[in-house]
């Protein structure tokens, strides 16, 4: 099983952080005022710096649930291409196991973003018949090297076109 280019922690990162966010909105109405409540008891007042404080822990309990994301995703995806076809597997909670076999490839895209660019690293979409699922195709592998990806993509175009002769 193969794993993930060292770029796809920041892949992870920022998809923590964006649903995190998303979320903290909705989760600040019931665990901010927790938080304050609990910091008035520790302070002993209500004033600012114990909202202050609050909205701090807040933030910090953020980007520590963000890490923790960050690294388990990470080091819970693999991926390998066997005879037959590829073979994926991801998930923290709940595994997920693919299998996509070259009969049903359909076309192989290299997509890089601006954080790919960045970070130098490429995610590769091997888009399958029967499968709409949007906006990433069945056989989604994130990060790549930029080299790596482009070999993917023609070693599963060999195999499809081999296939089709």
């Amino acid at each position: 099983m193969n794993k993930l280019h060292k770029g796809a922690r920041w892949h992870f990162r920022f998809t923590a952080y964006l649903i995190l966010i998303f979320l903290s909105f909705f989760v600040a109405w019931f665990i901010l005022p927790a938080i304050i409540i609990l910091f008035k008891f520790i302070v002993g007042e209500f004033s600012v710096l114990t909202i202050l404080l609050s909205i701090f822990v807040y933030f910090l309990l953020i980007l520590i649930v963000g890490e923790i994301y960050t690294r388990l995703a990470y080091n819970r995806w693999f991926y390998e291409f066997t005879d037959d076809g590829l073979r994926l597997e991801r998930g923290i909670i709940w595994k997920r196991y693919s299998n996509i076999p070259y009969e049903r490839v359909q076309n192989v895209d290299v997509h890089r973003g601006v954080i790919a660019r960045i970070f130098g690293f490429s995610s590769v979409l091997i888009q399958t018949a029967g499968y709409s699922a949007h906006p990433y195709a069945e056989g989604y592998i994130p990060a790549l090297g930029i080299d790596q990806a482009e070999q993917i993509r023609t070693l599963v175009m060999k195999k499809i076109t081999h296939r089709r002769k």
